[in-house]
């Protein structure tokens, strides 16, 4: 028996918004399905030649009131990243909240505007630590 891995599908209130935080982590739209009659959109953004990792951006038409509330199950996204103080701040200088700062130059954590925690990996050896970075504080949940 064989096993593939598909996709990580997460829940999305505001669909532009959401696919906004992903392409700021670089992922693009890969493929999208409307659904008339279930009344919701699937939208698949991965990075540039991982086409076959998406993250899937499940948007309920109607809203999501009186679906179960069991998110607390769900983890993180991760993902690595060529220059970890580049990728934060970048996300900072478009609004994002740097929650678990990288001050140990390996490893942040920020949330999606739908509180998805991601975590963001260095590649490789992890950077020296840096200012503003090895000071700051964390800031809510990650």
């Amino acid at each position: 028996m064989t096993i593939r891995y598909l996709h990580t599908m997460v829940r999305v209130k505001d669909l532009e918004k959401s696919m906004a935080f992903y392409a700021l982590l670089g992922l693009k739209e890969t493929r999208r399905w409307d659904n008339d009659q279930g009344r919701f959109t699937l939208v698949f953004m991965a990075p540039p030649g991982q086409e076959e990792c998406p993250v899937e951006l499940t948007y309920n038409w109607d809203g999501d009131e009186g679906l179960p509330s069991d998110s607390r199950h769900f983890g993180h996204l991760a993902y690595q990243v060529d220059d970890i103080y580049e990728m934060c701040r970048h996300l900072m200088d478009n609004g994002v909240t740097i929650n678990r700062p990288p001050r140990d130059g390996r490893m942040a954590f920020v949330r999606s505007p739908d509180n998805i925690s991601v975590e963001l990996l260095q590649r490789g050896d992890a950077k020296e630590p840096a200012e503003p970075w090895a000071s700051m504080e964390n800031t809510g949940h990650w």
